[in-house]
């Protein structure tokens, strides 16, 4: 009954805010609709087709921010193994943060792999044993399985904790910490998967590379911490959630040397595949130089390097680091280079040449734009929806009405 109640309550206060609150559920609600038209071309009338997909070009938005959003996820551990190995509490009232952001995220992961299926009568496909995809040997079948595992987990522990807070109750220690350390194991294995889904494929040398794990959770340990650090802000500026300066400090720094190591290893790779300059670096040429006059990739690939440089350089400087009003300006603008370079600049440049040496540029369609940005509104609700409500629990506002009088037992006890 208690269950409930919590959820009754918590739905409650996530459905209540002021003007500024219900504009920008507005906003992400007139983002919605056309994504509402879209998903009915693509899914009902013409499957793929809609989209900007060729013989050629059978990866790209769509799988682009489909591996992005796995290191969004994967990035919670970020602040929960902090919190709960080293015990550092600075972070208390982040880690449900990070565990609204991991639900999120990997379900607007899930939303992309079933817009990357084309229709949603194809995801039995996905099951292991019985789909065309069969488990073991299919890796995307391994990457949604380890997903669906770490959404258990994040929304386990949670909201089980959310629950314990509103009703007054003590977690059950062993139970609760059993799962929490099981989800600090399990977030890096999500994208260390993902990033086995596309370095496996010799087929396309962009990709074939054994450092490739190790980047994607570079990159998500930066582009993670931007956002939880963005959101955390945003929280103490406009809730009385007080987030202590040491805990941005700490994301914060976490995100500059992340990225760091993101750097080395883009340098890395562009090292060895341009220094002996063979046929199997014109992946990497095409998106660095263009080929043949086909530039389309160029710019996002250029300009995601200078954004990520920038954010590092000035991240680098304390002042301008523990500066709270310039601050969000580079996390945002850092989380949407990251974007850019693991996504757009990483997956269609895979695609381009061919397997078999085939030169065709991609261009997405407006099915694929409002599809896509439809998905990233709906994430958005959902993380705004599920932090509201989880402040209302930190700040003691969404509390079981017997809650005074089960602390009065406790202590008396």
């Amino acid at each position: 009954m208690s269950i409930l109640r919590f959820t009754i309550d918590f739905v409650k206060y996530a459905l209540t805010g002021g003007i500024r609150y219900y504009v920008w559920l507005g906003v992400l609600g007139i983002l919605i609709v056309p994504w509402v038209y879209g998903t009915y071309q693509q899914f009902i009338i013409g499957g793929l087709i809609v989209a900007g997909f060729t013989d050629q070009i059978s990866w790209a938005i769509y799988e682009g921010n489909f591996i992005f959003l796995v290191g969004v996820a994967a990035a919670a551990v970020t602040v929960v193994f902090p919190y709960y190995v080293y015990k550092y509490k600075p972070l208390k009232d982040v880690v449900l943060v990070g565990e609204m952001l991991a639900i999120t995220a990997v379900t607007m992961v899930i939303l992309f792999i079933l817009f990357h299926m084309g229709r949603p009568d194809r995801l039995w496909h996905m099951i292991p044993v019985i789909g065309i995809f069969n488990w073991p040997y299919a890796i995307l079948t391994w990457d949604v399985l380890v997903l669906n595992g770490y959404l258990f987990l994040n929304f386990a522990c949670g909201f089980y904790n959310m629950h314990q807070m509103y009703t007054g109750r003590p977690v059950n220690e062993k139970i609760y910490k059993t799962l929490v350390y099981i989800a600090i194991i399990w977030a890096p294995s999500i994208h260390i998967v993902t990033a086995f889904l596309i370095n496996t494929m010799p087929a396309r040398p962009i990709w074939f590379h054994s450092i490739m794990p190790i980047k994607f959770l570079a990159t998500a340990f930066a582009a993670g911490p931007a956002l939880i650090t963005f959101t955390l802000l945003t929280i103490r500026k406009y809730t009385d959630l007080k987030i202590q300066d040491e805990a941005v400090n700490f994301l914060s720094q976490i995100m500059v040397w992340c990225l760091g190591i993101a750097l080395v290893l883009t340098f890395s790779e562009v090292v060895t595949e341009l220094y002996p300059s063979t046929e199997h670096a014109n992946q990497l040429k095409y998106a660095l130089f263009g080929m043949h006059g086909l530039t389309k990739m160029v710019p996002w690939l250029w300009g995601a390097w200078i954004i990520m440089v920038g954010s590092f350089i000035l991240l680098l400087i304390p002042g301008i680091r523990k500066n709270y009003k310039i601050l969000p300006v580079i996390c945002i603008v850092m989380f949407v280079g990251v974007w850019i370079e693991k996504g757009m600049a990483l997956v269609i440049p895979g695609m381009i040449p061919s397997p078999i040496g085939e030169l065709s540029e991609y261009s997405p369609t407006w099915i694929e734009i409002l599809n896509t940005l439809g998905n990233w509104a709906i994430g958005a609700a959902i993380f705004t929806f599920l932090v509201k409500g989880a402040i209302g629990v930190m700040l003691g506002e969404v509390r079981h009405p017997n809650f005074d009088n089960r602390n009065a037992s406790q202590g008396s006890h």
